[in-house]
């Protein structure tokens, strides 16, 4: 048994955040209902075709799913949305904020029906506040976060390259509504759960808005190098290629420049011997070691590196990370069905001995729409019916 076996989950959901918190609900076991719009589907889903002709965002997010088309500007589709929700243990949507209440969607009038039902909102800024109504993706979010004035070169301010604001949000639905299911074998009731992606990627920000406390200057732009341990980021060896390394303390500052630098009287040097003073002295030191680690191949230097004890990485690319020997000594990939033919995929992080996680295949749009409606006790005619009216 998997941990949410026998949980039902309908999702009024669409690109990242909602999808990517229910498809982890999917694979610890719940089923998971993905409402779509009748034709296209989530939007999400034509973002580009990069993954077997699919759009790469969705591929991720959205295995393991069923898929329901409703248009929910018909009754009848209401009607059936409603009667899943009657019966759900978990309802969570991401429509524009106000959206589901215009629709009688609220906690309260689902709950009157389903008092056991928890019910999750998730939006750019939350259900009040000034920002309510304001239009929220996740590059908004990432610079109303702060996040930008911290990330990128000196010159130019940069964006995460993933869905960061949306990958947070996703991660506090998700664990908000496990907590939410806890509570609810202790009560007996739900709850209502409201999740901000403002304030998701804001409890991420807490070093940065700590450091910066009380009107004190906030960590610079410093590329891929960090803003305040140094050194400790990118460095170009002999054979132009990127390693990065990153030193913690004065024990590992003494052995790199022993065994790394071979210059030990670095250690004690006085423009470096302390990290706030290394952190003032960066262009110096960074000369110092970019001129040693000219003389060697990037395969030397990590290994002079990893002899030493110091902290390193290989600047991987997507393809490099693909063919990971971790992962794949892990036994890390599987594979899921989709509409195009089977597709790797990584596990979810975490191994447990308990049980194995659900990984099942990323949907058609409405691929499971006349199943559901079976089950929910409608005839082939009453589905012919809904399809003619373009409700479903």
């Amino acid at each position: 048994m998997r941990p949410l076996d026998g949980i039902t989950v309908v999702a009024l959901e669409h690109v990242i955040a909602a999808p990517f918190a229910t498809r982890q609900l999917a694979d610890l076991g719940a089923r998971v209902i993905k409402i779509e719009r009748p034709g296209a589907g989530d939007f999400a889903r034509n973002y580009d075709q990069r993954a077997k002709g699919m759009s790469s965002h969705f591929t991720w997010v959205n295995r393991s799913k069923e898929s329901l088309t409703l248009d929910l500007k018909h009754e009848p589709a209401l009607t059936i949305l409603r009667q899943l929700l009657e019966t759900a243990d978990v309802f969570v949507q991401n429509l524009a904020p106000g959206a589901a209440a215009r629709m009688g969607l609220t906690a309260q009038a689902l709950q009157a029906s389903n008092p056991k039902l928890i019910y999750c909102n998730l939006s750019g800024y939350g259900e009040n506040g000034p920002y309510r109504d304001k239009k929220a993706y996740d590059l908004l979010i990432q610079s109303e976060a702060g996040l930008l004035s911290i990330t990128g070169t000196p010159e130019t301010p940069s964006k995460v390259g993933i869905s960061i604001a949306d990958i947070a949000a996703g991660m506090y639905t998700y664990t908000n509504i496990l907590a939410a299911l806890l509570q609810r074998q202790k009560t007996g009731k739900g709850s209502v759960i409201d999740i901000s992606m403002l304030e998701a990627l804001g409890e991420w920000m807490g070093y940065p808005m700590y450091y910066s406390m009380d009107g004190a200057s906030p960590p610079p732009r410093t590329g891929a190098s960090h803003a305040t341990i140094f050194p400790y980021g990118p460095y170009l060896a002999g054979d132009g290629k990127t390693i990065m390394l990153g030193l913690q303390n004065e024990r590992e500052w003494a052995l790199f420049c022993e065994k790394v630098l071979l210059q030990p009287e670095l250690a004690t040097d006085p423009r470096f011997d302390k990290n706030f003073k290394r952190n003032e002295n960066r262009v110096e030191l960074n000369a110092i070691i970019l001129k040693i680690f000219s003389a060697m191949t990037s395969e030397q230097v990590l290994a002079k590196l990893e002899e030493a004890q110091i902290a390193n990485a290989s600047l991987n690319d997507m393809h490099q990370f693909w063919d990971h020997p971790q992962l794949r000594a892990r036994g890390r990939w599987h594979s899921v069905e989709s509409p195009n033919g089977s597709i790797p995929a990584l596990l979810p992080p975490g191994i447990n001995t308990a049980y194995e996680y659900r990984m099942d295949k990323i949907p058609g749009v409405g691929e499971h729409t006349e199943a559901i409606l079976k089950e929910l006790g409608h005839s082939a005619e009453s589905i012919q019916q809904l399809k003619q009216a373009g409700a479903i």
